[in-house]
């Protein structure tokens, strides 16, 4: 028997202007993204951002479907497309807006447990 630890870092920030540059661009693509978010069931609204090691920016948003609450998550939308895009590009940075529609809130959204399984195996 082996262990293995998995871990996931979050870094919140109290407000847009404190991000770095490089960050703040990546966040304002996943808030472009999260315009594209497709989620007439839920009203929560994600998009996501993902700064790959070739320089290259891929984005995704969550896409519901009639067969809710199967659908995609925009991490994941963004992960696959990079991983068919630009097999074997290493993730450097992502990018996550979220929020209801219905409900608003200033709590930090960490990616569902469905999300988090590729972010860990991502090379």
């Amino acid at each position: 028997m082996k262990e293995i630890k998995i871990e996931s870092t979050l870094t919140v920030f109290d407000d847009f202007n404190e991000l770095p540059k490089n960050i703040a661009s990546l966040m304002e693509q996943a808030m472009e993204a999260r315009l594209n978010a497709y989620a007439p069931y839920s009203q929560f609204l994600v998009g996501a951002a993902i700064a790959l090691e070739n320089g290259e920016v891929v984005t995704g948003s969550n896409q519901e479907n009639a067969s809710y609450p199967s659908g995609l998550c925009a991490e994941r939308t963004a992960i696959y497309y990079a991983g068919a895009k630009y097999p074997g590009v290493a993730m450097k940075t992502m990018a996550i807006i979220a929020g209801s529609v219905k409900n608003k809130t200033t709590e930090p959204i960490p990616p569902c447990g469905a999300c988090r399984q590729p972010l860990q195996n991502t090379k």
